[in-house]
């Protein structure tokens, strides 16, 4: 998995409105990883291009603990959650 996974930790993701746009989003991203909101900006545009690059590869771009896109049956970019973890 490699780069997405990096990005940002997966203990610091934070739950996003589907309304937020990317300033809101990396501003959430600063506030809670301690960087600079420009930081973020950055980190955001790498896991973006990242996951844009998986897509155009015809691969699945993996989000670890929420889930993935994928390429759905009708041709659009969808994504689909991952299940509870059972303990």
């Amino acid at each position: 998995m490699g780069g997405l996974a990096g990005a940002v930790p997966a203990s610091r993701i934070a739950t996003v409105n589907l309304e937020m746009k990317k300033p809101d989003i990396a501003r959430r991203m600063a506030r809670k990883s301690g960087v600079s909101r420009a930081e973020a900006a950055d980190r955001l545009d790498r896991m973006v291009r990242q996951i844009l690059a998986h897509l155009r590869r015809g691969k699945e771009a993996p989000l670890p603990g929420l889930g993935k896109f994928i390429h759905g049956p009708d041709g659009q970019v969808a994504f689909e959650a991952e299940r509870g973890k059972r303990g």
